[in-house]
C-alpha cells in the first residue's frame, strides 16, 4: 500500500517550471498552485496580463492533489438557515455559484484540451435514517422553489437502484454534479497557464511582504524579489509566510482518503451502480466515487487531527473498516493507496474571496474547492482584468476564530463533538 495520494502518483509531472531568480516586475502576482491560484493565473495570463504564480512546492501538491476528486453542486448548509441568516438573494447567489462552479471547471477542461477524465454523473447524498430523508426532503422542496428546479429525491423504496447498500434510507440527486482526475487537472492547467504566457515557479515560498503604495507590494522569495502591480492570495491554509491575517479566520482540517485496487466492473456497478459521486450524510461524513481506472476513492474525516505517516495510516483503517460495512461486497479488496491533506476550513465552511489591506484573496474552500475554488480563483482574475463580476461571498462578514493563532489545538474537541452528534443520530 502506497502512502502517497493516488492523483498525484498517477499524473504527468508539471514540466514546465520557470527556472533563475524571482526577479523584475508583473502586472500580477499569484501567490499559491492549488485550484485557485492556477484558476486565476490560467484567465490573466489568456486576457494578456504578465503574470507570475508562486508556489512553495509543487503544483497541486496539497489539498488540490488529496482530495476525493469530486466536483459537486449543493453546499452543505441548511438552505433554510441560510435564507434565515442572509437572507434570500445572497442563499439563492451562494448556490448557485457551486452550479456555475462546475460549469467553469468543464469549461476549462474543454477549452484548454486537459486530459483529466471529467464526466458529469450527478451527485448522490444518502439519508442515514427515514428522519434523516424527511429533512431531505422539505429541502429540497425549498431548493427547487429558490435556486435550483433541477435537484430531486429518491425514496428509500428506490435507493437499491442507486447505491449497493441496504444501510439507507433514500437520498438526493444533485445532476449537474461531475467527478475528474484532480492530479491531471491542477498538472493541465499549470501547462495552460504557461502556453499563454504567465510564469510559474515551484518550490518557491513567499517569505516577505511589503506594501509599496495602493495595490502594489514587493514579495520576497528564497530566489529573489518581485514587485507586482497587484498580489492574489491562494495558499490554502498558509502554514507559513506572511499570511497571519488570513491564518486567524482559516482552520486546517484532516481530510483522508483511500483507493482500492481496480475492481472488475460487475463489482463497481455493484456498489455505484450510477456511477455517480457519493457523500453520506452523517456526522465526520463520508465521500466516495469511481477512479478512471476502476477503484473506489474512499474519504472522509475518519479523525480530527493532523495528516502524518501514522495519523494517515491509522485514518485508512477507520475508513476501510466504514467502507466495508456499507459495501459487503468489498470485504475482500485490498487497499492500493491511502493518504491523508489538510482542508482549509473557515467557521461557518463558507469560502472568502475579497479584498484585504490591498491584497486580494480567495480562500476557506471548506471542502468544496475542486470546483468552487477554480471558479472563484477563475472569477478574480476576471475581476483584476476589469470585468465585473459575480461574488456571492463579499456579503459575508469574516472575523478572527477566537483564541486560534495558526495551530488547530480545538480539533480533539471539534471531533468528539461530531462524535456525540452522531451517537444521538442527529
Amino acid at each position: 500500500m502506497k502512502l502517497v495520494p493516488y492523483w498525484l502518483d498517477t499524473r504527468t509531472p508539471f514540466g514546465s517550471a520557470a527556472q533563475g531568480p524571482v526577479q523584475g516586475r508583473a502586472d500580477v502576482v499569484v501567490i499559491g498552485g492549488g485550484f485557485a491560484g492556477l484558476a486565476c493565473a490560467l484567465e490573466l495570463a489568456r486576457r494578456g496580463a504578465d503574470v507570475v504564480l508562486l508556489e512553495a512546492g509543487e503544483v497541486g501538491g496539497l489539498a488540490s492533489g488529496r482530495n476525493g476528486g469530486q466536483c459537486n453542486t449543493g453546499f452543505f448548509h441548511d438552505y433554510a438557515e441560510i435564507m434565515r441568516k442572509y437572507g434570500a438573494d445572497t442563499a439563492r447567489g451562494l448556490f448557485r455559484s457551486y452550479n456555475a462552479a462546475v460549469d467553469e471547471v468543464e469549461g476549462i477542461v474543454t477549452r484548454e484540451g486537459i486530459d483529466c477524465s471529467f464526466r458529469r454523473v450527478g451527485k448522490l447524498k444518502l439519508a442515514m435514517s427515514p428522519a434523516a430523508f424527511d429533512g431531505f426532503r422539505k429541502y429540497v422542496d425549498l431548493v427547487n422553489r429558490e435556486a435550483d428546479p433541477e435537484v430531486y429525491t429518491v425514496a428509500a423504496r428506490d435507493i437499491r437502484s442507486e447505491i449497493g447498500s441496504d444501510m439507507f434510507h433514500g437520498g438526493v440527486i444533485y445532476p449537474r454534479s461531475g467527478m475528474l482526475h484532480v492530479g491531471r487537472f491542477t498538472v493541465g492547467m499549470a501547462e495552460a497557464a504557461v502556453r499563454h504566457g504567465a510564469r510559474i515557479f515551484t518550490d518557491t515560498p513567499v517569505t516577505g511582504l511589503t506594501r509599496l503604495n495602493g495595490h502594489k507590494h514587493r514579495v520576497e522569495t528564497p530566489r529573489g524579489v518581485i514587485e507586482a502591480g497587484r498580489v492574489v492570495v491562494a495558499t490554502g491554509i498558509s502554514a507559513k509566510g506572511p499570511f497571519g491575517w488570513f491564518r486567524r479566520r482559516i482552520v486546517p482540517i484532516g481530510s483522508f482518503v483511500i483507493a482500492t485496487e481496480q475492481l472488475p466492473q460487475a463489482v463497481i456497478d455493484s456498489v455505484i451502480p450510477n456511477h455517480r459521486t457519493v457523500t453520506v450524510a452523517k456526522g465526520l461524513g463520508h465521500y466516495y466515487r469511481v477512479s478512471p481506472d476502476n477503484r473506489i476513492i474512499f474519504g472522509g474525516r475518519a479523525q480530527f487531527a493532523i495528516s502524518s505517516p501514522k495519523v494517515d495510516t491509522k485514518s485508512g483503517d477507520i475508513l476501510v473498516k466504514s467502507m466495508k460495512e456499507i459495501h459487503p461486497q468489498l470485504r475482500d479488496v485490498k487497499i492500493d493507496y491511502c493518504w491523508g491533506g489538510m482542508v482549509e476550513a473557515t467557521r461557518d465552511r463558507f469560502a472568502r474571496v475579497g479584498e484585504h489591506d490591498g491584497l486580494f484573496y480567495v480562500l476557506g474552500f471548506s471542502g468544496s474547492g475542486v470546483q468552487e475554488a477554480t471558479h472563484m480563483g477563475t472569477e478574480v482574475g476576471r475581476m483584476l482584468a476589469g470585468d465585473t463580476i459575480a461574488n456571492p461571498y463579499r456579503a459575508l462578514p469574516w472575523p478572527a476564530i477566537p483564541g486560534h493563532f495558526g495551530t488547530p489545538w480545538f480539533l480533539p474537541l471539534v471531533g468528539a463533538w461530531y462524535k456525540a452528534k452522531e451517537l444521538v443520530g442527529k
